[in-house]
C-alpha cells in the first residue's frame, strides 16, 4: 500500500512538473518583442542669405530665402511657415505655409517698405510629427 502511494505521489509531482513547464513555456512564448517606433530626427535648417544677428537690409519689397533642411527629411515632409510681423506694432505684413518633401527649397517675404523694421520668422514643421519643430526670427526691413 505504501508502494502505490508513493508512486501516485510520484505520479502526481511529474504530472504537475509537466503542467507548470508548459505553462512557462508558453507563456515565455507569447511574449514577443515589439519594433519601437522610430525616433523622428530633429529637424535643423539653414537659411541663405544668411539674415545674421543685425537688421537684415532687403534691397526690394520682396527678399528671396535659400531654405536648406540640413537634418533627415521626415517621411511625410515639412511644412514651412513663413511670417512677416512689424516691430512698431506687431501687425501682420505677409504669411504664407508652403508643403515640401525637399530638403531644398526657396521662399520669400514680401510687401517689405522702406525704413520699416520687421521680424521674419521661418518656421518648419514636420508633417510626421506635428511636435518636431524648428524656427528662427531675425529682423529685416527695406533699404
Amino acid at each position: 500500500m505504501k508502494i502505490n502511494k508513493h508512486r501516485n505521489l510520484s505520479r502526481s509531482i511529474f504530472l504537475i512538473k509537466c503542467f507548470v513547464f508548459i505553462l512557462l513555456t508558453l507563456g515565455l512564448s507569447s511574449c514577443t518583442k515589439s519594433d519601437p517606433t522610430p525616433v523622428e530626427e530633429a529637424i535643423t535648417f539653414t537659411i541663405n542669405p544668411d539674415p545674421g544677428s543685425t537688421i537684415y537690409a532687403a534691397l526690394g519689397a520682396t527678399q528671396d530665402f535659400s531654405i536648406s533642411i540640413t537634418s533627415k527629411l521626415p517621411a511625410a515632409g515639412v511644412k514651412i511657415d513663413l511670417s512677416l510681423t512689424k516691430d512698431l506694432d506687431g501687425s501682420t505684413v505677409f504669411s504664407q505655409s508652403l508643403n515640401s518633401t525637399l530638403q531644398n527649397v526657396t521662399a520669400s517675404f514680401q510687401n517689405l517698405a522702406s525704413g520699416v523694421v520687421c521680424s521674419g520668422t521661418i518656421k518648419i514643421v514636420s508633417l510626421t510629427t506635428s511636435t518636431n519643430t524648428s524656427s528662427k526670427t531675425f529682423k529685416i526691413a527695406k533699404k
